[in-house]
């Protein structure tokens, strides 16, 4: 059999083009390929060597500017923010068929985006356009370096729009079908950060039919954890929409999801359990997510990790914004309740964002006669003791007036009040403070539990021989002094 000849070579260098693109006409191009070479006299010439079809090599050029970036490969790239012309350079590398060159170029974009000076001048430079090309790439390893340098790039929001415009979405969402465990947790990074700006989420979500939302459930079952968690980080910025939050739902996050907060990765569970706190906020979901598994599994967590104020603190929002559907009892007959109030317990562990989150949780759930009869039953002087306490920690004003709130609820049940007598003298400052306090709903607060508890004797008895007494006095003459000066302004308006 003779030599192709050079058209032939060409037609065939035509159709791995065609395969390497995915032509929609590769059918009809392989066809019309063959047929040429078949009816071409080249095959039947003889006693001339096989000729090889094709072999990228270094044009002269590519060989110079992969020589220089090399050295500075070799220099570490300890490089100064680069100019016009070494950027410009790159893209030839990273345009070249040669396979070496374009991994070196990857590598090298992947090297200079690390330093914030240089990601803009990538971007400015023409550089995003190259970047997808490596992308694309077969070769898994130019793939790696291309999406860690464009995931470098979205940590500029000004870049992040360059990115979008010329159409870095798509890519990065396509290439969580990625087989490689490293292009799929570069491009969910990538992705996590462009989804920090709302702005982006309708380009993002409208790639196929629920594509990207179906890719990240999807990822959040990897067995690799950073793969999981950064597609957890993904869907926990774009579930700011009521519709996103009830897509995931439908589409079966929770089995999905689970798993994360019963690991052992804490960082896993804190992304995890923000994004089921943003699930809960939406009513129509809350039914689905009251049920066992659920709550079992933040229950747990609420134990397991006890020291970790981020997880106490969305765990409690969570429960609080699950109160107000209509199975509160399987809300608070789960381990939730008991969970909560061990953070009481260990106050010491919680920042005050926490604390206010886990009171907050618990003045609404006491507010419930279920509520407040389950937490009754896990009621002892100690937690007792740490909710008075907090109560007269006005200066931390919610997690104060939460805590008072509670009280005030659980007095109405005889057997609280037993348990608080070994508290009256600090009962008695938190409510003057109360009644000091220049916010009305402190006053009344600490009026109405001022009242409640003087229906004992030992707090009647406790209160008259307190300046509780002399100052409730003081409020009652200046509230005469005011009804009357009220009056009088009244009666001048009317003549």
């Amino acid at each position: 059999m003779g030599q192709l000849c050079a058209k032939c070579a060409q037609l065939l260098c035509n159709l791995v083009l065609s395969v390497k693109t995915f032509s929609s006409n590769l059918v009809q191009d392989v066809k019309e390929c063959l047929a040429q070479i078949r009816d071409c006299s080249c095959l039947k010439r003889t006693k001339f060597e096989t000729r090889q079809l094709y072999k990228p090599t270094f044009q002269r050029r590519e060989e110079v500017i992969a020589q220089e970036f090399l050295q500075h490969i070799e220099r570490g790239f300890e490089i100064s923010p680069l100019g016009e012309v070494s950027l410009s350079a790159l893209k030839t590398l990273a345009f070249s068929e040669n396979p070496d060159l374009q991994q070196s170029a990857s590598l090298f974009y992947l090297q200079i985006s690390q330093h914030y000076t240089n990601r803009e001048a990538i971007a400015s430079a023409g550089g995003v356009v190259p970047l997808l090309n490596l992308a694309k790439s077969y070769d898994p390893r130019v793939q790696q370096y291309a999406v860690g340098a464009i995931f470098n790039l979205t940590q500029s929001e000004w870049v992040q729009q360059i990115l979008c415009r010329q159409g870095a979405l798509p890519v990065l969402i396509l290439l969580l079908e990625s087989p490689d465990s490293e292009v799929q947790y570069y491009s969910c990074a990538a992705l996590s950060n462009m989804a920090t700006n709302s702005q982006h989420h309708e380009v993002m979500l409208q790639t196929g039919d629920q594509f990207l939302l179906q890719m990240l459930l999807f990822l959040l079952s990897s067995s690799v954890d950073k793969v999981s968690n950064q597609a957890c980080v993904c869907l926990r910025n774009l579930v700011t929409s009521e519709c996103v939050q009830t897509s995931l739902i439908a589409m079966g996050i929770l089995p999905r999801l689970l798993p994360i907060l019963d690991s052992d990765n804490m960082e896993a569970q804190q992304n995890a359990i923000v994004l089921l706190r943003m699930l809960s906020q939406h009513p129509a979901n809350q039914d689905a997510l009251v049920c066992r598994e659920v709550l079992q599994t933040v229950g747990k967590l609420l134990f397991t990790r006890k020291t970790d104020p981020a997880i106490i603190g969305h765990a409690a929002c969570f429960i609080k914004n699950l109160s107000c559907s209509e199975s509160i009892r399987s809300v608070v007959e789960s381990p939730c309740v008991e969970g909560l109030l061990q953070a009481i317990h260990g106050v010491e562990y919680l920042d005050e964002e926490a604390l206010h989150c886990v009171t907050s949780c618990l003045g609404e759930l006491v507010k419930h006669e279920v509520g407040s009869v389950r937490i009754l039953e896990l009621m002892d002087e100690l937690l007792l003791g740490c909710l008075v306490k907090l109560a007269g920690q006005v200066e931390q004003t919610e997690t104060s007036f939460q805590a008072a709130v509670m009280i005030r609820h659980l007095i109405q049940h005889g057997g609280v009040l037993r348990l608080l007598k070994s508290h009256i003298s600090k009962i008695q400052q938190y409510l003057m403070k109360y009644l000091t306090h220049q916010e009305t709903r402190f006053q009344q607060l600490g009026i109405s539990t001022l009242c409640l508890l003087q229906k004992d004797m030992e707090f009647s008895s406790a209160f008259s021989q307190s300046q509780l007494k002399t100052h409730l006095d003081q409020i009652c003459q200046q509230t005469e002094e005011m009804q009357e000066l009220l009056r009088m302004a009244v009666g001048n308006m009317d003549t």
